[in-house]
């Protein structure tokens, strides 16, 4: 037995010997009022507590329902303590089972009205109220029939969603795009590029990753990429030129980009671009190595790119000597 375990037992065994105890020397009548008056005293705290805060906010409704709390667990508290009318007590607790069984009640459908939570979902779809019945079929787990009752009730984002969890991934990616045309959103661009990846639509993603790309410029490569696995040539290209300017702009900023613009000059064939780029990234490492001797690692690598081997043997071994102090001192 672990401690946790010895632990929980040893509370158990002393709330059981205590309740025994007071039952013996008390009674159970006086165990009853003692666990309810605990239990209610504690109450009156917490919506003092509540009514402190919501009455410093100036949230009326709240407010109000802070103070019946509170005022119907201090008489509780009272009654539990004097017992004149213990019938009162049981009214306080029954009215706060049905307080809680209406607030989860609430919670588990909140957007419906009471009428739309009394009637059957069938009559609500029967009746057009369309947004209602797609949320109760949504409760119920039925996503299919939840996402085409939104998709009637104009509500293109929630249907999208609805047909994803109803495993129809390409109505979802067009219910994406719809929404991404609309709301001009384009975080929407993107779910739908990822569920026509899921289905192995990867030319239809590629297009929805673009006008992704066209908001979120660092995923023109991966847009590029995506056009290269589908054999259109002309919209990679297209799509590494776009890249290209995003690189180019970043590297003038932060000089580690000019390695991915010398990677990109390759791709589209320009051989002197490429050099001249992957010669300012070298400059950049040996800047870089000046004050943090690791990166003489990344200026190996570029000067062999280059064809330098010589510079390339020269920086590889200012690495590896690097790399020995720092074992030597861990």
């Amino acid at each position: 037995m672990d401690k946790t375990t010895a632990a929980l037992v040893a509370i158990v065994v002393v709330v059981i010997s205590v309740a025994a105890f007071l039952i013996y020397r008390f009674g159970w009548l006086f165990l009853l009022r003692l666990v309810l008056g605990v239990g209610f005293a504690g109450l009156a705290v917490v919506f003092t507590v509540l009514l402190a805060l919501l009455a410093y906010a100036r949230a009326l409704l709240y407010t109000t329902l802070s103070l019946l709390g509170f005022a119907s667990s201090a008489y509780a508290f009272y009654q539990c303590y004097v017992w004149t009318e213990p019938l009162h007590v049981i009214y306080v607790v029954a009215a706060y089972v049905v307080a809680a069984a209406a607030g989860f009640w609430y919670l588990s459908e909140p957007n419906l009205s009471l009428l739309e939570r009394l009637r059957s979902v069938h009559s609500l779809e029967k009746s057009g109220n369309y947004k209602a019945a797609a949320r109760k079929y949504e409760m119920r787990g039925d996503y299919l029939r939840a996402a085409e009752c939104y998709e009637r009730a104009g509500m293109l984002e929630p249907a999208a969603w609805c047909y994803e969890r109803a495993g129809e991934l390409k109505k979802a990616a067009e219910f994406h795009e719809r929404v991404a045309e609309e709301k001009k959103d384009s975080y929407h661009w993107r779910e739908a590029h990822e569920l026509w990846k899921r289905v192995g639509e990867k030319k239809r993603a590629a297009d929805c990753l673009w006008r992704y790309a066209e908001n979120e410029p660092w995923y023109w490569d991966v847009v590029a990429k995506l056009y290269e696995e589908v054999g259109d040539e002309e919209n990679a290209k297209a799509a590494w030129r776009r890249a290209l300017d995003y690189y180019v702009k970043e590297a003038k900023e932060e000089g580690a980009f000019w390695e991915d613009v010398a990677n990109i000059y390759e791709r589209l064939g320009e051989a002197e671009n490429a050099r001249a780029a992957m010669e300012k990234y070298v400059a950049y490492c040996g800047r870089e190595a000046a004050n943090d001797a690791s990166w003489w690692k990344h200026a190996a690598d570029a000067y062999e790119k280059l064809g330098m081997k010589e510079m390339a043997e020269e920086a590889r071994r200012r690495y590896e000597e690097w790399r020995k102090k720092i074992k030597v001192k861990q």
